[in-house]
């Protein structure tokens, strides 16, 4: 018998999950509480494992074509004269000419493209209660209908609701690293075009990313505690006495329709299934922007979860399975955060010297090998796809 399979969100990791289980033959629901597919977002990048992953979903094309192909980044002293300029993939351990950096939405739209027409989506609703008492998962929706299925995962985020409503509160899992944000776009008076800029004192950190006609700002600041009170205000209050052209760049955070602000933190957690329900990327396994890892994770462990479940035909064996081959490679991930990922970010006189004297050593050095921790997965093939 078909296998149903409901899976809360359609931005990375559900469709990806939702392509490859159409593939092994389950029936498969996508329910997104947003009313249709979010376009545009910041660049993110795919490293590693996930280009073999997107390579074998037949988007590596698409997304090649899609490749943002920034051309150079630069660092700013406090009062914004040039420090150096360097490769983006220099900073980030990519490996140029094979890694990628894509906006969210063309990725979210890329895989949205191959799945659209061979299951089913339903927008502008979202998971109210989920019941496992019986042979299924009885799952009732904000919108008030009832709907039975075997399986249900949860793809709903860092913020997942999901995960809340079945393993608990947020705060159990959720690892703060330190950093607060905010990111959106504004008017590209500066003449930017295909690069990074950014600017840094000890504990702050303000860049503009210019990716074809957008222009991406990113403001973000060194916190030891989650601070409370308006978020709008906070930023502003730290960049309050900022040079380069921070002040032009709070007052545009201001009046930003697209505003996302957030705090720098992973999700841990020591399982990421129970029953019939189990956690694929961010909700289970979040690494922080500032691995650069998020969005390949997601796509990896899609690929890995949907694995399980083709190979397994029992779910808890599969849930196991997914667990126990993805681990490791979720802990190299996270674990960036511990060996200089946060690099960019320095809190201290002295760790900003370090930094900045590192980077002097990039114009001159050869390129960095890519980091262990994006390959360290080897993706099994099926013999169902």
């Amino acid at each position: 018998m078909t296998r149903r399979v409901l899976i809360s969100g359609a931005s990375i990791s559900g469709p990806a999950l939702a392509y490859w289980l159409h593939r092994a033959g389950f029936a498969v629901t996508v329910v997104e509480k947003a009313g249709a597919l979010r376009a545009g977002g910041y660049p993110i990048d795919l490293r590693g494992t996930a280009i073999e992953v997107v390579r074998r979903m037949g988007i590596l094309p698409q997304l090649r074509a899609a490749h943002v192909d920034s051309r150079r980044a630069t660092f700013l002293n406090a009062d914004g004269s040039e420090l150096v300029s360097v490769t983006p993939s220099a900073v980030a351990g990519s490996v140029e000419g094979q890694d990628l950096e894509v906006r969210r939405g063309d990725l979210a739209e890329a895989l949205y493209g191959i799945v659209r027409d061979d299951v089913e989506f339903v927008f502008n609703d979202s998971i109210d209660v989920l019941d496992q008492s019986g042979a299924g998962v009885d799952v009732t929706f904000r919108s008030g209908r009832r709907r039975t299925f075997d399986l249900v995962i949860g793809a709903d985020g860092m913020h997942s609701q999901t995960r809340e409503s079945v393993f608990g509160p947020e705060e159990d899992f959720h690892r703060y690293l330190g950093y607060c944000f905010a990111i959106f776009t504004l008017p590209n008076t500066f003449g930017l075009s295909h690069e990074l800029m950014m600017w840094n004192t000890p504990g702050r950190a303000a860049a503009l990313y210019a990716v074809g006609d957008e222009l991406h700002a990113f403001l973000n600041f060194h916190q030891p505690v989650v601070a409370r009170g308006n978020p709008i205000e906070l930023v502003a209050d730290v960049f309050a006495d900022a040079g380069w052209v921070v002040p032009a760049m709070v007052e545009a955070m201001r009046e930003a329709d697209d505003l996302f602000m957030d705090t720098a933190g992973q999700i841990r957690m020591p399982r990421w299934s129970s029953g019939r329900v189990a956690l694929v990327g961010d909700s289970a396994y979040a690494p922080s922007f500032l691995t650069g890892q998020g969005s390949s994770l997601a796509l990896v462990g899609a690929y890995m979860l949907a694995h399980a479940l083709a190979t397994h035909e029992d779910h808890g064996a599969a849930f196991s399975a997914y667990e126990s081959s993805l681990r490791e490679f979720v802990a190299l991930n996270q674990g960036l955060v511990n060996h200089g990922a946060a690099t960019l970010f320095p809190t201290t006189a002295e760790a900003l010297e370090r930094r900045n004297a590192m980077l002097r050593d990039l114009v001159t050095l050869p390129p960095a090998p890519p980091r262990p921790a994006h390959s360290a997965l080897v993706l099994p093939a099926s013999p169902v796809w």
